[in-house]
Order: C-alpha cells, then sequence, then structure tokens
C-alpha cells in the first residue's frame, strides 16, 4: 500500500491521468513492488538466524545495507527498460506510455521503502540499551531540557509500543490457524531445496550437458517461433458489431430498408443478440458519393448480451455475413468498432496512370481474396458508380442561341438543385430556405429535357441545346502520390496477419500488371512491420542499457555478460507460454518480451552479487557459486513467486480491456518462470565456467559478522 501510495504522489506530479492503462500499470507492478522489500527482509532474517547475539537493529543495518546494491541495480535495470517504453512511436507508444511511466514510478517508490521503511520496520521494538535496561526500563523524569523532551514523546512510544504488541499478538493467533498450511509449506520448501541442491550439484558436475540442454531448449523454441501466428492488436471484445452493406446502384431506399430488416429478424433469432437498430440509405441524391452514400447503403448495428464471450461473439458476426450473402448483388463489411484508429486489416494498393488497367488488376485481385479462405469482407473501391443524366451541349446550337455553355449549365443546376437565397431561424437552428423547380418538374429523362432557357427574351427548350442521355457516371477516384489508385480491402479469417499479407503477396505476384501499374500490401500489415520495427530498437535499446546499469554498478564487463544468459533462457519460456495459451504474437506481447529484459535479470544480479560476496571474503570459486545459490534460493523463489501471483489476475483476463493485457501478463508469466528455474541451474554453471579471475578485498558494507565468522547458509525448509 505504501508503494501504491507513492506511485500516485508521482503520477500526480507528472500529471499522469488515472486511466485502464495507468491502473494496468499498478496491476502490472503489484508483484514487482514487493521483490525489494522480499530481498531486504530476507537478507535481514538470515542475518537473526545465522547469529543469534546480533540485536534486531545491527541485522537490520547489515542485512540491507549488503543486498543494498543488488537491489539498486535490479530496480534500475527493470527501470532501464520500463522507461523507453515512454518514448515508443506508433502503436505501441500510445498503448503503453501511460502504463509504463507508471510502473516506473512505482518501482521508484518501492525502491525509497525497501531502503527506509522495511529495515525501520524489522527493527522496530528493539530498544537500544542492555537486556535488563529493555527489561526494566526507568520512568522518565523532567530534569532538564531533555527529560521534558522524553516525557513529552512518553505517550507516542507508548502509542507505538502497544501498536506493536497488537500487531503480535494477532501475528501470533494468525500464525496459530495457519500452522497447518506452515508445516505443509516448510515440508514443501524443504523438498524443493533439497532437489535443488542435488539438481545444481549435478549441473556444475556436467557443466557441457548443462550448457547444451539450454541451449537445445532455446534453438526449439526459436524453430517454434515462425509457427506462431501474428497480428497488430489483439482483437477486443465489446459486445457489439457493425455490419456495413451496399446494394446495386441506382437500388430505392425502400428495398435497401427492406434488406436491413430481413438481416435483423434473423439475428434477433439467436438469444446472444440483445437489439439491432440500421439505417438505410446516407447522403442525398446529388451529394452522394459511389464509396459513401447514397439510397443503396445502408448500416446495420447489433448489440450482444453483456457478459458474451468472445466465440459467441464471432459466431454471430459470421452468421450475420452469412444472412448477407444471400442477398444478390450486396457488397458488404462485418466489423467491431475499434477504439483505436486503424486502417482495414488488410490492404492492397493498386497504382497507376490507366484506369482501366487498374480496374482489371483490382477486380482479379478482389476475385482471387473472396475465393481465398483466408480473406473475407473483401472489398474494392473500383464499382460501378451511380445511375445518371449527362447533358452533352451542342457548342454550335448554344452560340446561335446567343448564349454560353456555362450560362446555360448554370441556370440548368439552379432549377434542378436550386439556390439559398436566404435562411430563416426557428428555435436554435438556421434552416435553409431552397429555390428550385418542383420535383414533378426535374423527375425524369423528358422533364429535364423539357426544361426552358431563357434566350434574349425568349424561352428555349434544352434538348434543342443539348442532348440529354442516362448514363453511369464514374466512381471516385481516389490517388495516393498524385497517382490513382484502387484499394482492395479485407479482413483476416484466421487472425494470422503475417500470413494473410505473405498470401496476398502471392496472389499479386500471380495476376499480370501492365506497364506502369504497381501494387503493394498496406493496412494494419503494414502498420504492424513498422510498431515491430521500433520495438526491435527498443528491445536492442533494452537490452544496451540494462548491460550498461550493471556494468556500471558491478563495475565489471564479465558478471553482466554471465546475467545476461537469463534473456535468452525467458525466451524459451514466453514461446512456451504463447504457444500453449493459443495467443497471437502482437504488440502487447512484444512489450511483455521487453518488459523480461528487465525482471529475468533481477533474480541473475541478486545471486551474481552473494557469490562476489563470498568470494571476496576468500571462499573458493566453486563453493562461493554453490553457497550463493543456495543462500539465494529463497528469495528467488519469493519474488518470483510475488510477480507471477501479482500477474496471475491481468493472465487471466479480468477487467475491461482485458484482451489487451493478458497477452503481456502470460508472456511475462512463461519467460519468467522458465528463466528462474534455468537461471538457478544455468547461471550458477556459467558463472563457474568463465570467471576465472581470482577476487581479493572485501567490500561488505556492514560491520563484518560477530566473532568474525563466515555466514552460514541459509536453513534448510525456512519460510
Amino acid at each position: 500500500p505504501a508503494s501504491v501510495l507513492g506511485t500516485f504522489v508521482l503520477m500526480d506530479a507528472f500529471d499522469i491521468t488515472l486511466n485502464i492503462m495507468s491502473l494496468g500499470g499498478i496491476a502490472l507492478a503489484v508483484g514487482m513492488l514487493m521483490d525489494n522489500a522480499i530481498v531486504v527482509l530476507e537478507n535481514i532474517a538470515r542475518y537473526r538466524e545465522s547469529d543469534a547475539r546480533l540485536s534486531l537493529p545491527a541485522a537490520a543495518g547489515r542485512g540491507a545495507s549488503e543486498v543494498a546494491g543488488a537491489v539498486l541495480a535490479s530496480t534500475l535495470t527493470t527501470i532501464a527498460v520500463f522507461l523507453p517504453l515512454a518514448f515508443v512511436e506508433g502503436v505501441a507508444g500510445q498503448l503503453f506510455r501511460d502504463q509504463a511511466l507508471t510502473v516506473t514510478f512505482a518501482l521508484v517508490a518501492s525502491l525509497l521503502l525497501a531502503f527506509t521503511l522495511i529495515p525501520m520496520l524489522a527493527a522496530i521494538g528493539a530498544g537500544t540499551g542492555t537486556a535488563n535496561e529493555r527489561s526494566s526500563p526507568a520512568a522518565p523524569t523532567a530534569s532538564g531540557p531533555l527529560g521534558w523532551r522524553r516525557l513529552a514523546a512518553a505517550p507516542l512510544r507508548g502509542a507505538i509500543r502497544a501498536t506493536v504488541l497488537l500487531l503480535e499478538r494477532l501475528g501470533a493467533g494468525l500464525a496459530l490457524a495457519l500452522r497447518p498450511i506452515h508445516w505443509g509449506f516448510d515440508a514443501a520448501y524443504a523438498r524443493a531445496y533439497r532437489g535443488y541442491v542435488a539438481l545444481l550439484n549435478a549441473a556444475l558436475r556436467f557443466r557441457a550437458a548443462t550448457l547444451l540442454a539450454a541451449a537445445a531448449s532455446l534453438a526449439g523454441s526459436a524453430a517454434l517461433l515462425p509457427a506462431l501466428p501474428v497480428e497488430l492488436i489483439p482483437p477486443l471484445s465489446q459486445g457489439e458489431f457493425r455490419a456495413d452493406l451496399e446494394l446495386a446502384p441506382g437500388t430505392r431506399l425502400e428495398a435497401t430498408d427492406q434488406v436491413l430488416a430481413e438481416a435483423q429478424a434473423q439475428l434477433l433469432d439467436y438469444p446472444v443478440v440483445e437489439r439491432t437498430y440500421s439505417v438505410a440509405g446516407t447522403g442525398g441524391k446529388l451529394d452522394a458519393t459511389a464509396t459513401r452514400g447514397g439510397e443503396q447503403v445502408g448500416e446495420l448495428n447489433v448489440v450482444l448480451m453483456e457478459g458474451i464471450a468472445p466465440a459467441d461473439e464471432s459466431l454471430v458476426m459470421a452468421l450475420a455475413r452469412d444472412a448477407l450473402a444471400a442477398v444478390p448483388g450486396v457488397q458488404f463489411k462485418v466489423d467491431k468498432p475499434q477504439p483505436f484508429t486503424f486502417a482495414t486489416p488488410l490492404e492492397v494498393e493498386v497504382s497507376g496512370n490507366d484506369l482501366a488497367s487498374i480496374e482489371r488488376v483490382a477486380a482479379e485481385l478482389a476475385a482471387a481474396m473472396a475465393a481465398s479462405p483466408a480473406f473475407s469482407d473483401v472489398e474494392s473501391t473500383i464499382r460501378p458508380g451511380y445511375p445518371e443524366l449527362q447533358i452533352v451541349f451542342d457548342q454550335e446550337r448554344t452560340a446561335a442561341a446567343g448564349l454560353l455553355v456555362p450560362e446555360v449549365a448554370a441556370r440548368v443546376v439552379r432549377k434542378i438543385r436550386g439556390d439559398v437565397p436566404t435562411r430563416f431561424t426557428w428555435r436554435d437552428k438556421r434552416v435553409d430556405i431552397r429555390v428550385r423547380l418542383a420535383e414533378t418538374a426535374r423527375n425524369s429523362k423528358a422533364d429535364v429535357e423539357n426544361l426552358l432557357v431563357d434566350a434574349g427574351g425568349r424561352q428555349v427548350r434544352l434538348a434543342s441545346l443539348a442532348t440529354v442521355q442516362l448514363a453511369t457516371g464514374p466512381a471516385d477516384i481516389q490517388r495516393i502520390g498524385q497517382k490513382r489508385v484502387a484499394l482492395v480491402s479485407a479482413h483476416v479469417e484466421h487472425g494470422d496477419l503475417a500470413l494473410a499479407g505473405t498470401q496476398a503477396r502471392a496472389l499479386l505476384d500471380a495476376i499480370p500488371h501492365p506497364q506502369n501499374v504497381s501494387s503493394r500490401v498496406g493496412g494494419q500489415a503494414e502498420e504492424m512491420e513498422a510498431s515491430f520495427e521500433s520495438l526491435r530498437l527498443a528491445l536492442l535499446l533494452a537490452l544496451v542499457l540494462v548491460y550498461l546499469v550493471m556494468a556500471s554498478l558491478f563495475e565489471s564487463l564479465l558478471h553482466p555478460f554471465v546475467i545476461m544468459f537469463t534473456v535468452p533462457l525467458a525466451a524459451v519460456g514466453a514461446v512456451l507460454a504463447i504457444l500453449a495459451t493459443g495467443i497471437s504474437i502482437s504488440v502487447v506481447v512484444f512489450i511483455g518480451a521487453i518488459l523480461l529484459v528487465g525482471i529475468v535479470v533481477n533474480n541473475a544480479i541478486v545471486l551474481v552479487d552473494r557469490v562476489n560476496r563470498l568470494r571476496l571474503r576468500g571462499m573458493p570459486r566453486r563453493a562461493a557459486v554453490v553457497a550463493g545459490a543456495q543462500q539465494r534460493f529463497r528469495p528467488i523463489v519469493m519474488t518470483t513467486a510475488t510477480t507471477v501471483l501479482g500477474l496471475l489476475p491481468m493472465a487471466v483476463g479480468l477487467g475491461e480491456a482485458a484482451e489487451l493485457r493478458a497477452p503481456m501478463a502470460i508472456t511475462v508469466i512463461g519467460g519468467l518462470l522458465v528463466a528462474t528455474l534455468l537461471t538457478l541451474v544455468v547461471i550458477p554453471v556459467v558463472y563457474d565456467l568463465v570467471d576465472r579471475k581470482a577476487i581479493h578485498g572485501d567490500v561488505f558494507d556492514g560491520a563484518p559478522p560477530a566473532g568474525g565468522r563466515a555466514e552460514a547458509p541459509a536453513r534448510e525448509g525456512a519460510a
């Protein structure tokens, strides 16, 4: 709670808003907040167990000061990974900027509290005098200024001691109630500890086999990596979706509404559908475009029951596609509302100068993608335009009548579309007053031909000046880079965006392209490649920063190199976790992999730091490796357990927008579990293999242990 309170204070100081992602950052940091406190408190407890003559304040001081360097190094390495994520560009930066800053603030708060609050609480109630003085404290007197201060502080000391006594009584009662669980945990821990000691000795005896097994695990996970599906971000289940449909050009509004009503009736038969609503027609007849509006365009919105499973949501969307596909000549697209501004999952741009060639390539590609089971909701911007009346003026006859073509065209537009000479105000609205011919005088080809045009005081029929013909107008002409372009968009049926992009490129290669016609794959596939490139750079930067931080704190280039072996070991667990849970590799998973770099090295830092301290006291290398690994087994297991348990609710998928957090938590949990197991075995082997340099001297921060005795290994079975 103290760390969370400190996090809120720092968030307020840096104007970080409290939203889903920042709260997710606090949830992500819950397990890590206790890591520093666990390492400090465990070392204090080990000092108290190894030397009963040490007082509580002395044990707290020595225990905290001894692991200060390791705790500082582990926290700074994690911050060195999280903080750069706040400056990543693209989708990853938008998603995780607040979360990265929140976790950074939480780690800073936990570091400060681990060096101050934890040692103080460990030493509280110990007193400062001898045993006899502590057992029979003298009554405070008011002799002199110092006496008055003691007298004034007496109630405060009494309140603190009463609180401590109450907490001790509550703790004793709780310990008595949990004693069976305590015994069971002690037995399990003792068995795990003995098994680890045997495994460690075997690994150090067969170092080559241990490293080969670790390398084989890494190679196996690397071989599994290409088989994992890839996408930009996980699909969010929001309990609703929308279907945009378009019938044949010229379809009347009543027919569009009828199609929507029939689709609504079919969907409402399913019990998971709560309600539907639709809109038939978009825009007016004159301002509608071939891709954005008209009477033939419709929109169907479907709201599902609260708490529906994502599988049921996908099933209802498939049923909506089947219902709309049964309508002859309909083009439709079924999609969920997107909380982020993304392009269609897959967009293919066909560009060039010849519109006919572009249309041919786009049509062939759309047909090939529609026939492939990998794509759905295939849509092309090349489509027939609206039926329209075209007026072709005869220049000579118009000039003989004493008129100019632009003048006649402007008069025809005013008669049909009308002018707005003024507006009137009704309540809080301003309504146009449009002046034009009645609909009965402009509703057919004959009506337009009979329009009268003023020619020098006499009325001339439009048919005598121009030819009115019924035709189909061109669709919208889109341009990218000053070139005409056709966009063929589609959704990915099975969620693997990278595989869909590869298949789309294969289909494009099979279609002959005329000269000056080019094509490329864009959409979310392009955004995904850009985001992954940015995250690869962030991962490389994280590795460099972590190494530099450790090198500066250890004052060595070799020991950080040994610790960095935990990073590929974490990749093994991350790949296995992704494969076991069936999630896709996405920006969220990539973020989790980057976070692993800063988290998994913490256990190795604590272990290597302990081994170095034992060697500084004259212990041989192999003995120091064994003793250090045994003494750090308990804090490493505890910190891993707290981090995993803290991430477990996020991995299960509790709360809103869980789809954005669960893959990251799964990646971190899988990587951390496997990395911890391999760290306790592989890192001692690597250290024993590569560190041949003799170490002399002592950098112990506190006083040496009482009697100058070497510290005893951690008691087996200690909880």
